[in-house]
């Protein structure tokens, strides 16, 4: 691998652990895989001293209370001298930048900025929909199963085709060149995470929506840091927006 995919890898790999945190039961769902624990991450918040953008990140050095932490996140409007917060994200040791032509001893990977200063508390926020609430019916076609059936059946469709129809609950844009879908369509059980499928593609559909993907069921996909899915759906191709 050249340096540029590393650089690309390691930094896409960063942002992902946001992605897999999202839903952490279904990452492991059927594995028996575990990923570091939330000590792992944190969040910076502090003064601007210097940013500079590269390769879709905006890389940031913050200052709080005399110490300084190096944060990238996707790039963002941030001026020398204001103030930010960034949200948790995964600190990674000795890691060079080959865009910047420059290495960071440290350096925290966020997913993105969050609010500064005193937040007014938010009104009581409804209850989440459950999986069940969620009523998709099933794709069409030989190869056709639900997200339900897909964890039930993981072993044996594992490196098969499959055709799947569900809602777009989650989106994830440009993760490793890819984007990252969270699909649902009422199977599969909320409580041991089987209710929630994850899929990538190069399409862009929105959250929301009812979509139809296409493609072979991976097992056991290891990104590296800890961070696994027992069953995840690659390169697939998305039809159908309703």
């Amino acid at each position: 691998m050249n340096a540029s995919k590393k650089m690309t890898f390691f930094t896409g790999l960063a942002l992902v652990a946001s992605l897999l945190l999202w839903n952490p039961l279904q990452a492991n769902a059927g594995a028996g895989m575990g990923g570091p624990d939330d000590q792992s991450m944190q969040g910076v918040s502090g003064k601007v001293l210097e940013t500079m953008n590269s390769g879709g990140y905006t890389y940031v050095l913050v200052e709080k209370g005399g110490a300084k932490t190096w944060v990238a996140l996707p790039q963002s409007a941030i001026t020398v001298g204001s103030e930010i917060a960034c949200q948790p994200g995964m600190e990674m040791n000795n890691f060079k930048s080959t865009s910047l032509n420059r290495s960071f001893e440290s350096i925290v990977f966020s997913e993105g900025l969050a609010p500064v200063g005193p937040v007014a508390a938010p009104a009581p926020a409804a209850p989440s929909t459950p999986s069940e609430a969620i009523t998709v019916s099933k794709a069409e076609g030989a190869n056709a199963q639900t997200v339900g059936e897909i964890f039930e059946k993981k072993d044996a469709l594992a490196n098969k085709p499959v055709a799947v129809q569900g809602k777009v609950i989650k989106v994830s844009r440009g993760i490793m060149g890819k984007n990252w879908l969270h699909l649902q369509d009422g199977t599969g059980s909320q409580a041991t995470g089987t209710n929630d499928l994850v899929v990538t593609t190069d399409s862009l559909p929105e959250v929301g929506k009812v979509v139809t993907i296409k493609g072979n069921l991976s097992r056991n996909r290891d990104f590296g840091a800890g961070y696994r899915y027992g069953v995840i759906i690659e390169n697939a191709e998305v039809t159908g927006s309703k």
